[in-house]
């Protein structure tokens, strides 16, 4: 059993589950199409006139201490507008293709919307939003993620002064920014089976507030409800 171990244990090693050093590109990013398919419709309440879809399309980049994760493209969508003059918001879907992860042979992280969200901004945070991340490997089971949805990883980001922000076009309205979140903790890995410790040791978890970055290019489209 030791040996099998060992075995598996090496062999994920030599996949390495961590991306090499790369950098999301502003520049070469052209303008996405963008899909209002997921829109949730406002509530019955809603004040009528007010309210609108918003369809995010990111690239998103993680960096545990000094691992460097390409996550590729995301996308986010949610409705805003009133409720009897106040604020409020429905969340639509997080939609997160599996990210290949380089010289992993077949390893990939997925994000997964964890149950929260808040996209109201002010002058200390674009917004809000809990998240999980799936790993998948042939070595590792299904349920091998980061974070669960019982206890998510909570990410808080703030503009990216390296991408100010910019209108594209106004019809219909869209808008480029980047956001980044160096406040990002990150526990270690849940539901790995035997070989979490390997995992663990891999991408570096547990890793502590202050440690890790995540960052996105973000496009954003704005739909009239």
């Amino acid at each position: 059993m030791r040996r099998l171990l060992a075995a598996a244990a090496a062999a994920l090693s030599a996949a390495a589950l961590v991306a090499l050093p790369g950098h999301a590109s502003a520049a070469s990013s052209p303008v996405p199409e963008f899909d209002f398919s997921a829109c949730p419709a406002p509530p019955a309440n809603a004040d009528p006139g007010t309210w609108r879809c918003e369809a995010f399309v990111s690239q998103g980049v993680l960096t545990i201490g000094d691992r460097e994760i390409q996550l590729g493209e995301m996308r986010l969508t949610f409705s805003e507008g009133e409720v009897d003059g106040k604020f409020a918001q429905v969340f639509g879907e997080l939609r997160h293709t599996p990210a290949p992860v380089r010289g992993a042979f077949g390893a990939t992280m997925q994000l997964k919307y964890g149950g929260y969200s808040d996209f109201l901004s002010n002058d200390e945070r674009r917004g809000e939003l809990d998240l999980y991340a799936v790993l998948r490997h042939p070595l590792l089971p299904k349920e091998c993620t980061v974070g669960t949805l019982d206890a998510p990883l909570h990410s808080v980001v703030k503009d990216d002064p390296a991408v100010p922000f910019e209108v594209i076009s106004q019809n219909l309205k869209t808008v480029k920014f980047g956001v980044v979140d160096t406040q990002l903790a990150l526990p270690r890995t849940t539901g790995c089976g035997p070989l979490s410790p390997v995992a663990d040791h891999l991408l570096g978890l547990p890793s502590a507030s202050g440690k890790n970055t995540f960052k996105q290019l973000t496009y954003v489209q704005f739909k009239p409800l």
